[in-house]
């Protein structure tokens, strides 16, 4: 048994974790297995992204210009790259819903998988709050049955995609892919629009700071701008690291995980490259930096709507809906994941007859959309949402290094190409990446670490002496306890 686990009786009212209740404990808490594969995992992985093609990125603009967003977009770029290909080898490692804090859990121990897994929570949860924000601009904006941006629209989201989720996980992926494929088609449309109008001249049109170290017309807030810009860098990619979290519920993940991860990264840098490219070059850099549409600014500039500019207002909406949409599945499975391992409380992990994690689903639910009602500043929520995603990615990136090093004989299906290489790589640019989180937005990345806290106080004087030794992950990793005391003795 993993040191820090208990197998005691449960809570009145719920089954015993104790040896001899294991089974009926997790019973209750069971995904319905062989429901998604490699096609539905990959429409999963650019789901989590779409959204961020639509809006965000450009602010990026503002923060490094052209050139200084450029060079971030390419290191984000070859973050992700190299954390999904070390995610790849981890998920064929342990396909179990617990994902990142699997990982982390069986590389550094009981701490390391919670500060992973709240990481991760962080993330989930906070998106889908800015994003239901982000919807209810957009159905304002586009005059859709005469609502305005308030909380009836915030309440609807989250009322309807939850109870998508709550049918069926096949259901839910089902309904991503095809509003995924809607949002891929409008962006490739969309740059075929924009190239039409576009102008190499455009690129670097955002007046050079005299007074910034580095500055050029291509660089026009220094060599710092290119820090700066590496949040906005992300917005690429920002989520599809979340496509193991669907490892227990996929037909064959050995072989579906790895090959899902990497076809959707592949799909979204193509994106990244001609959105960002065609979109600036359309209308210029200083047009879109602060516009909160900026593909439609990119098609119209100060003019009329077109047919094409209203199709892509349309479509942004999908793409919005979708990232949505495949948030709270990821948010809702790390719950689930962490309450049946007992680091949450555990009637958290409870799933119905349709073996959907109904209260990981509804209680994420209730908190984004009181943040969303509440707060207002999506821009703000978003941010917090990235500082925990760096920190997730630090951890995940050190736990495939830990592995690599303390475990070189254990069976790995997949193997990540340049092994330990490849994922300090993504260990120092998140590193990075998270320092510039501070240069962004610091009343937001003190947030983050406020909430940290909080978790970590509830771990370190209650959880931690309360964990379920049955739950996967925690097997997982009382197994590698049991092998390595075995080898020393």
């Amino acid at each position: 048994m993993a040191q820090g686990t208990e197998t005691s009786a449960g809570p009145p009212g719920d089954a015993s974790p104790a040896k001899s209740g294991t089974d009926a404990y997790l019973h209750r808490r069971t995904l319905r297995r062989g429901s998604a594969g490699w096609l539905l995992l990959t429409g999963l992985g650019v789901a989590y992204v779409v959204s961020g093609d639509f809006s965000g990125w450009n602010i990026g603009l503002s923060k490094g210009g052209f050139g200084g967003l450029a060079v971030a977009m390419v290191l984000m770029g070859v973050m992700y790259a190299c954390l999904v290909f070390a995610l790849a080898e981890l998920s064929a490692i342990l396909p179990t819903a617990g994902g990142g804090y699997g990982f982390a859990r069986r590389a550094l121990g009981t701490w390391g998988g919670f500060l992973t897994g709240t990481a991760i929570l962080i993330e989930y949860i906070l998106a889908p709050a800015a994003i239901s924000l982000f919807i209810g601009d957009y159905v304002e904006s586009l005059g859709l049955f005469g609502l305005t941006s308030g909380w009836p629209v915030y309440l609807a989201c989250f009322a309807i995609f939850i109870g998508i989720h709550l049918w069926g996980v096949g259901e839910a992926l089902r309904f991503s892919l095809v509003v995924t494929a809607i949002a891929v088609a409008a962006l490739l449309i969309f740059a075929v629009g924009a190239f039409t109008e576009f102008d190499a001249g455009r690129l670097n049109d955002i007046p050079a700071d005299a007074s910034a170290f580095g500055s050029s017309s291509w660089l026009p807030y220094g060599l710092l701008g290119i820090w700066a810009a590496f949040p906005f860098g992300m917005w690429f990619f920002l989520g599809v690291e979340g496509v193991p979290l669907a490892a227990e519920e996929a037909k064959d993940p050995v072989r579906s995980m790895p090959k899902a991860l990497a076809i959707s990264l592949a799909v979204l840098v193509f994106l990244a490259l001609i959105t960002f490219v065609s979109a600036t070059g359309a209308q210029g850099a200083n047009a879109i930096k602060e516009a909160g549409n900026p593909l439609v600014v990119a098609l119209q500039g100060d003019g009329e709507p077109t047919a094409l500019s209203r199709f892509v207002n349309y479509a942004g909406l999908a793409g919005l809906v979708a990232s949505f949409f495949s948030l709270i599945f990821a948010g809702s499975r790390q719950l689930f994941a962490l309450s049946r391992a007992g680091y949450l409380p555990r009637f958290l992990s409870l799933t119905n007859r349709r073996k959907s994690p109904y209260l990981g689903l509804l209680i994420p639910g209730v908190i984004g959309f009181t943040l969303a009602a509440w707060s207002g500043n999506g821009g703000r929520m978003l941010n917090v949402a990235v500082f925990g995603a760096t920190i997730s990615y630090a951890l995940m990136a050190l736990s495939h290094l830990v592995l690599r090093r303390r475990e070189p004989e254990l069976p790995r299906p997949y193997r990540t190409p340049g092994g330990a290489l490849t994922s300090s790589v993504a260990f120092a640019l998140a590193c990075s990446a998270l320092v510039a989180t501070f240069l962004v937005d610091r009343d937001a990345a003190f947030i983050a670490l406020a909430v940290y806290a909080v978790a970590l106080a509830y771990f370190a004087f209650y959880s931690r002496h309360r964990l379920v030794a049955g739950a996967p992950e925690e097997e997982f990793a009382a197994l590698a306890a049991a092998e390595a005391e075995l080898a020393r003795d």
